[in-house]
C-alpha cells in the first residue's frame, strides 16, 4: 500500500516551485508506493502543477488558504494561521487521511504546531531532533540538534531511547551504540546534566550505551546514536554543514596559489566533491520530531527539488517503520 504524505507546498524559500517539482520528482521515483497530497493555496498549488507533466502520478491537492511565512513568529503564526497549510496538513495527518507531514518551512511553526494538534506520546517529557553526521564509516545521528536549547539529564536519557529506536527503524543498525557527547570519557566528566545523564542511561537496560565520546571521536564513528542538548548539537551539526561550503573554497584558493594544471584541478575537483558532499543537507531529507503522536518531518528552507524529494522520502520511510509506535513501545 502506498504511503500518503502530506507536503506543505508554501514551504521553504523556492516555494511553492521548488516543493511542486520535489514532489513530482519523489513520486516518479517511487511509482505506486507513495502518494503525495500537496497543501496550500489551491489556485496557486495548480497553477505551478500545470507547468507540469503529471499525468498518471498519485497526486492530489488539499486547499489552505494561510501562509506561514519563514518570519513569521511560530508562537504568534501556530495561535492566528490556523488555516494555514502547516495546520491543514498535520490536521490531515492527526485525522488518519494521510499517514506523514513534511515541510520545508517555519521550523518554529512546524515544531510547535506538531506539538499543538498531534501532541506528545504517552511518557514523552520533550520530542526531539535527531540530525544526520557523516562519518568516516557511514553516518551517525545526533540527538538533539535544536528542539530543546535547555535539557535536564532524565531529557538525555531519553534522547538516547529514541534516538535508539530511530537508529534501528531508520538506519536499520540492529544493536546500535549509544554516546552520550561529553568533554572526557570519564563518568564525572562534564558539566552536571551530563554527569546526571551517565548513569540514568547506563542504567537502560535495553541500549547499547558505549560511554561518554569527544567531539573528535564523532566523525570516527564512535557511536551510531550521539545524545546532546539541543543547543550543542545544532552547533555540530551546522559546523559539519559547513565543511560542504568550506572546503571547497580553501581548495579552490590553494589550487590557485599553486597554479596546477587543467587536469589535476579536475581530479581534485572530483575526490573533494565526494567527500563533502555527504555533509550536505541535501543528501539527507531533512530531520523528524522524535516523541510526537505522529510522523512530522521538517526540511532546510533553502531546499531545492532535490532535498524536497529526499524529505518525502525521509516522511514517507519514518511512517513506514513505524517510528511513532516503537517510541511509544519503548518508552511505555
Amino acid at each position: 500500500m502506498a504511503v500518503r504524505v502530506a507536503v506543505d507546498a508554501m514551504g521553504g524559500d523556492h516555494a511553492p516551485g521548488v516543493v511542486v517539482e520535489g514532489a513530482i520528482e519523489a513520486l516518479r521515483q517511487a511509482g505506486d508506493e507513495l502518494h503525495v497530497v500537496l497543501v496550500g493555496p489551491e489556485a496557486t498549488v495548480r497553477a505551478e502543477l500545470d507547468r507540469h507533466d503529471t499525468e498518471g502520478l498519485a497526486l492530489d491537492v488539499l486547499d489552505a488558504p494561510e501562509v506561514i511565512e519563514m518570519g513569521d513568529s511560530p508562537a504568534a503564526a501556530v495561535k492566528t494561521k490556523t488555516r494555514s497549510s502547516i495546520h491543514v496538513g498535520l490536521g490531515a495527518h492527526k485525522q488518519g487521511t494521510v499517514d506523514a507531514f513534511a515541510s520545508a518551512g517555519n521550523t518554529g511553526a512546524v515544531m510547535a504546531a506538531s506539538l499543538f494538534l498531534l501532541g506528545r506520546l504517552p511518557g514523552v517529557l520533550r520530542p526531539a531532533l535527531p540530525g544526520v553526521f557523516p562519518t568516516v564509516e557511514s553516518y551517525t545521528v545526533l540527538v538533539d540538534v535544536g528542539a530543546n536549547v535547555d535539557s535536564k539529564p532524565e531529557h538525555l536519557a531519553q534522547f538516547a531511547q529514541m534516538g535508539h529506536v530511530y537508529a534501528q527503524r531508520v538506519m536499520h543498525r540492529e544493536q546500535p551504540k549509544i554516546g552520550l557527547l561529553n568533554v572526557g570519557e570519564e563518568p564525572s566528566k562534564g558539566n552536571d546534566a551530563a554527569k546526571a545523564a551517565y548513569p540514568l542511561i547506563a542504567a537502560l537496560d535495553s541500549l547499547n550505551f558505549v560511554g561518554n565520546i569527544e567531539g573528535r571521536d564523532v566523525m570516527h564513528h564512535a557511536a551510531d546514536v550521539v545524545v546532546c542538548d539541543g543547543f550543542t548539537g545544532n552547533i555540530v551539526l551546522k559546523l559539519g554543514e559547513s565543511l560542504a561550503t568550506a572546503l571547497p573554497q580553501l581548495i579552490r584558493a590553494e589550487v590557485q596559489k599553486q597554479q596546477l594544471e587543467p587536469e589535476a584541478i579536475g581530479m581534485i575537483r572530483s575526490v573533494f566533491g565526494n567527500v563533502t558532499r555527504p555533509f550536505s543537507y541535501e543528501e539527507y531529507g531533512g530531520t523528524t520530531l522524535l516523541g510526537v503522536d505522529g510522523t512530522s518531518v521538517i526540511g532546510h528552507g533553502g531546499s531545492s527539488a532535490k532535498a524536497i524529494a529526499q524529505m518525502i522520502f525521509r516522511a514517507a520511510e519514518i511512517a513506514r517503520e513505524d517510528v511513532r509506535g516503537a517510541i511509544a513501545e519503548a518508552l511505555a
